[in-house]
């Protein structure tokens, strides 16, 4: 699957310590992220990570572009709810884009950890019911 990695700089170091911990998960899948956010998970973990540009370059963007043309399959976009600032208006078109291709989405830690439970046991090759390859 084509996972995308984002967060917040609150955040920063809790999708960190999120990709530590499911390193071994993490690393049967493409993984792209914007860049600090890339940058410092593989630093940190030595996790192949395509990198974009940083989230207010335009890497949100970017990723936001890759979702429209159906090349992510799972998005961890770690937000701070209690200082959305500037950030809220993009967060907002990325959930939404999300919402119209049916991508999984975890804003938080909670919501990641289910989502990265049901990706190891199978459960989110939702893709392959809709679409067979027969």
């Amino acid at each position: 699957m084509n996972i995308a990695l984002m967060a917040h700089d609150s955040k920063k170091e809790l999708m960190t310590q999120f990709c530590i911990a499911y390193c071994g998960i993490l690393s049967h899948h493409s993984l792209c992220a914007t860049g600090t956010t890339g940058k410092i998970v593989a630093e940190a973990t030595g996790l192949q990570i395509q990198r974009f540009l940083s989230g207010p370059q335009g890497g949100d963007q970017q990723i936001a572009s890759r979702i429209a043309c159906n090349e992510i399959d799972l998005l961890l976009m770690f937000r701070n709810p209690t200082d959305p600032g500037p950030n809220e208006p993009k967060d907002n078109t990325l959930l939404r884009l999300c919402d119209v291709h049916n991508i999984p989405v975890a804003t938080n830690i909670a919501t990641a950890e289910a989502l990265i439970h049901a990706l190891d046991r199978g459960d989110l090759d939702w893709r392959d019911i809709i679409n067979p390859k027969d």
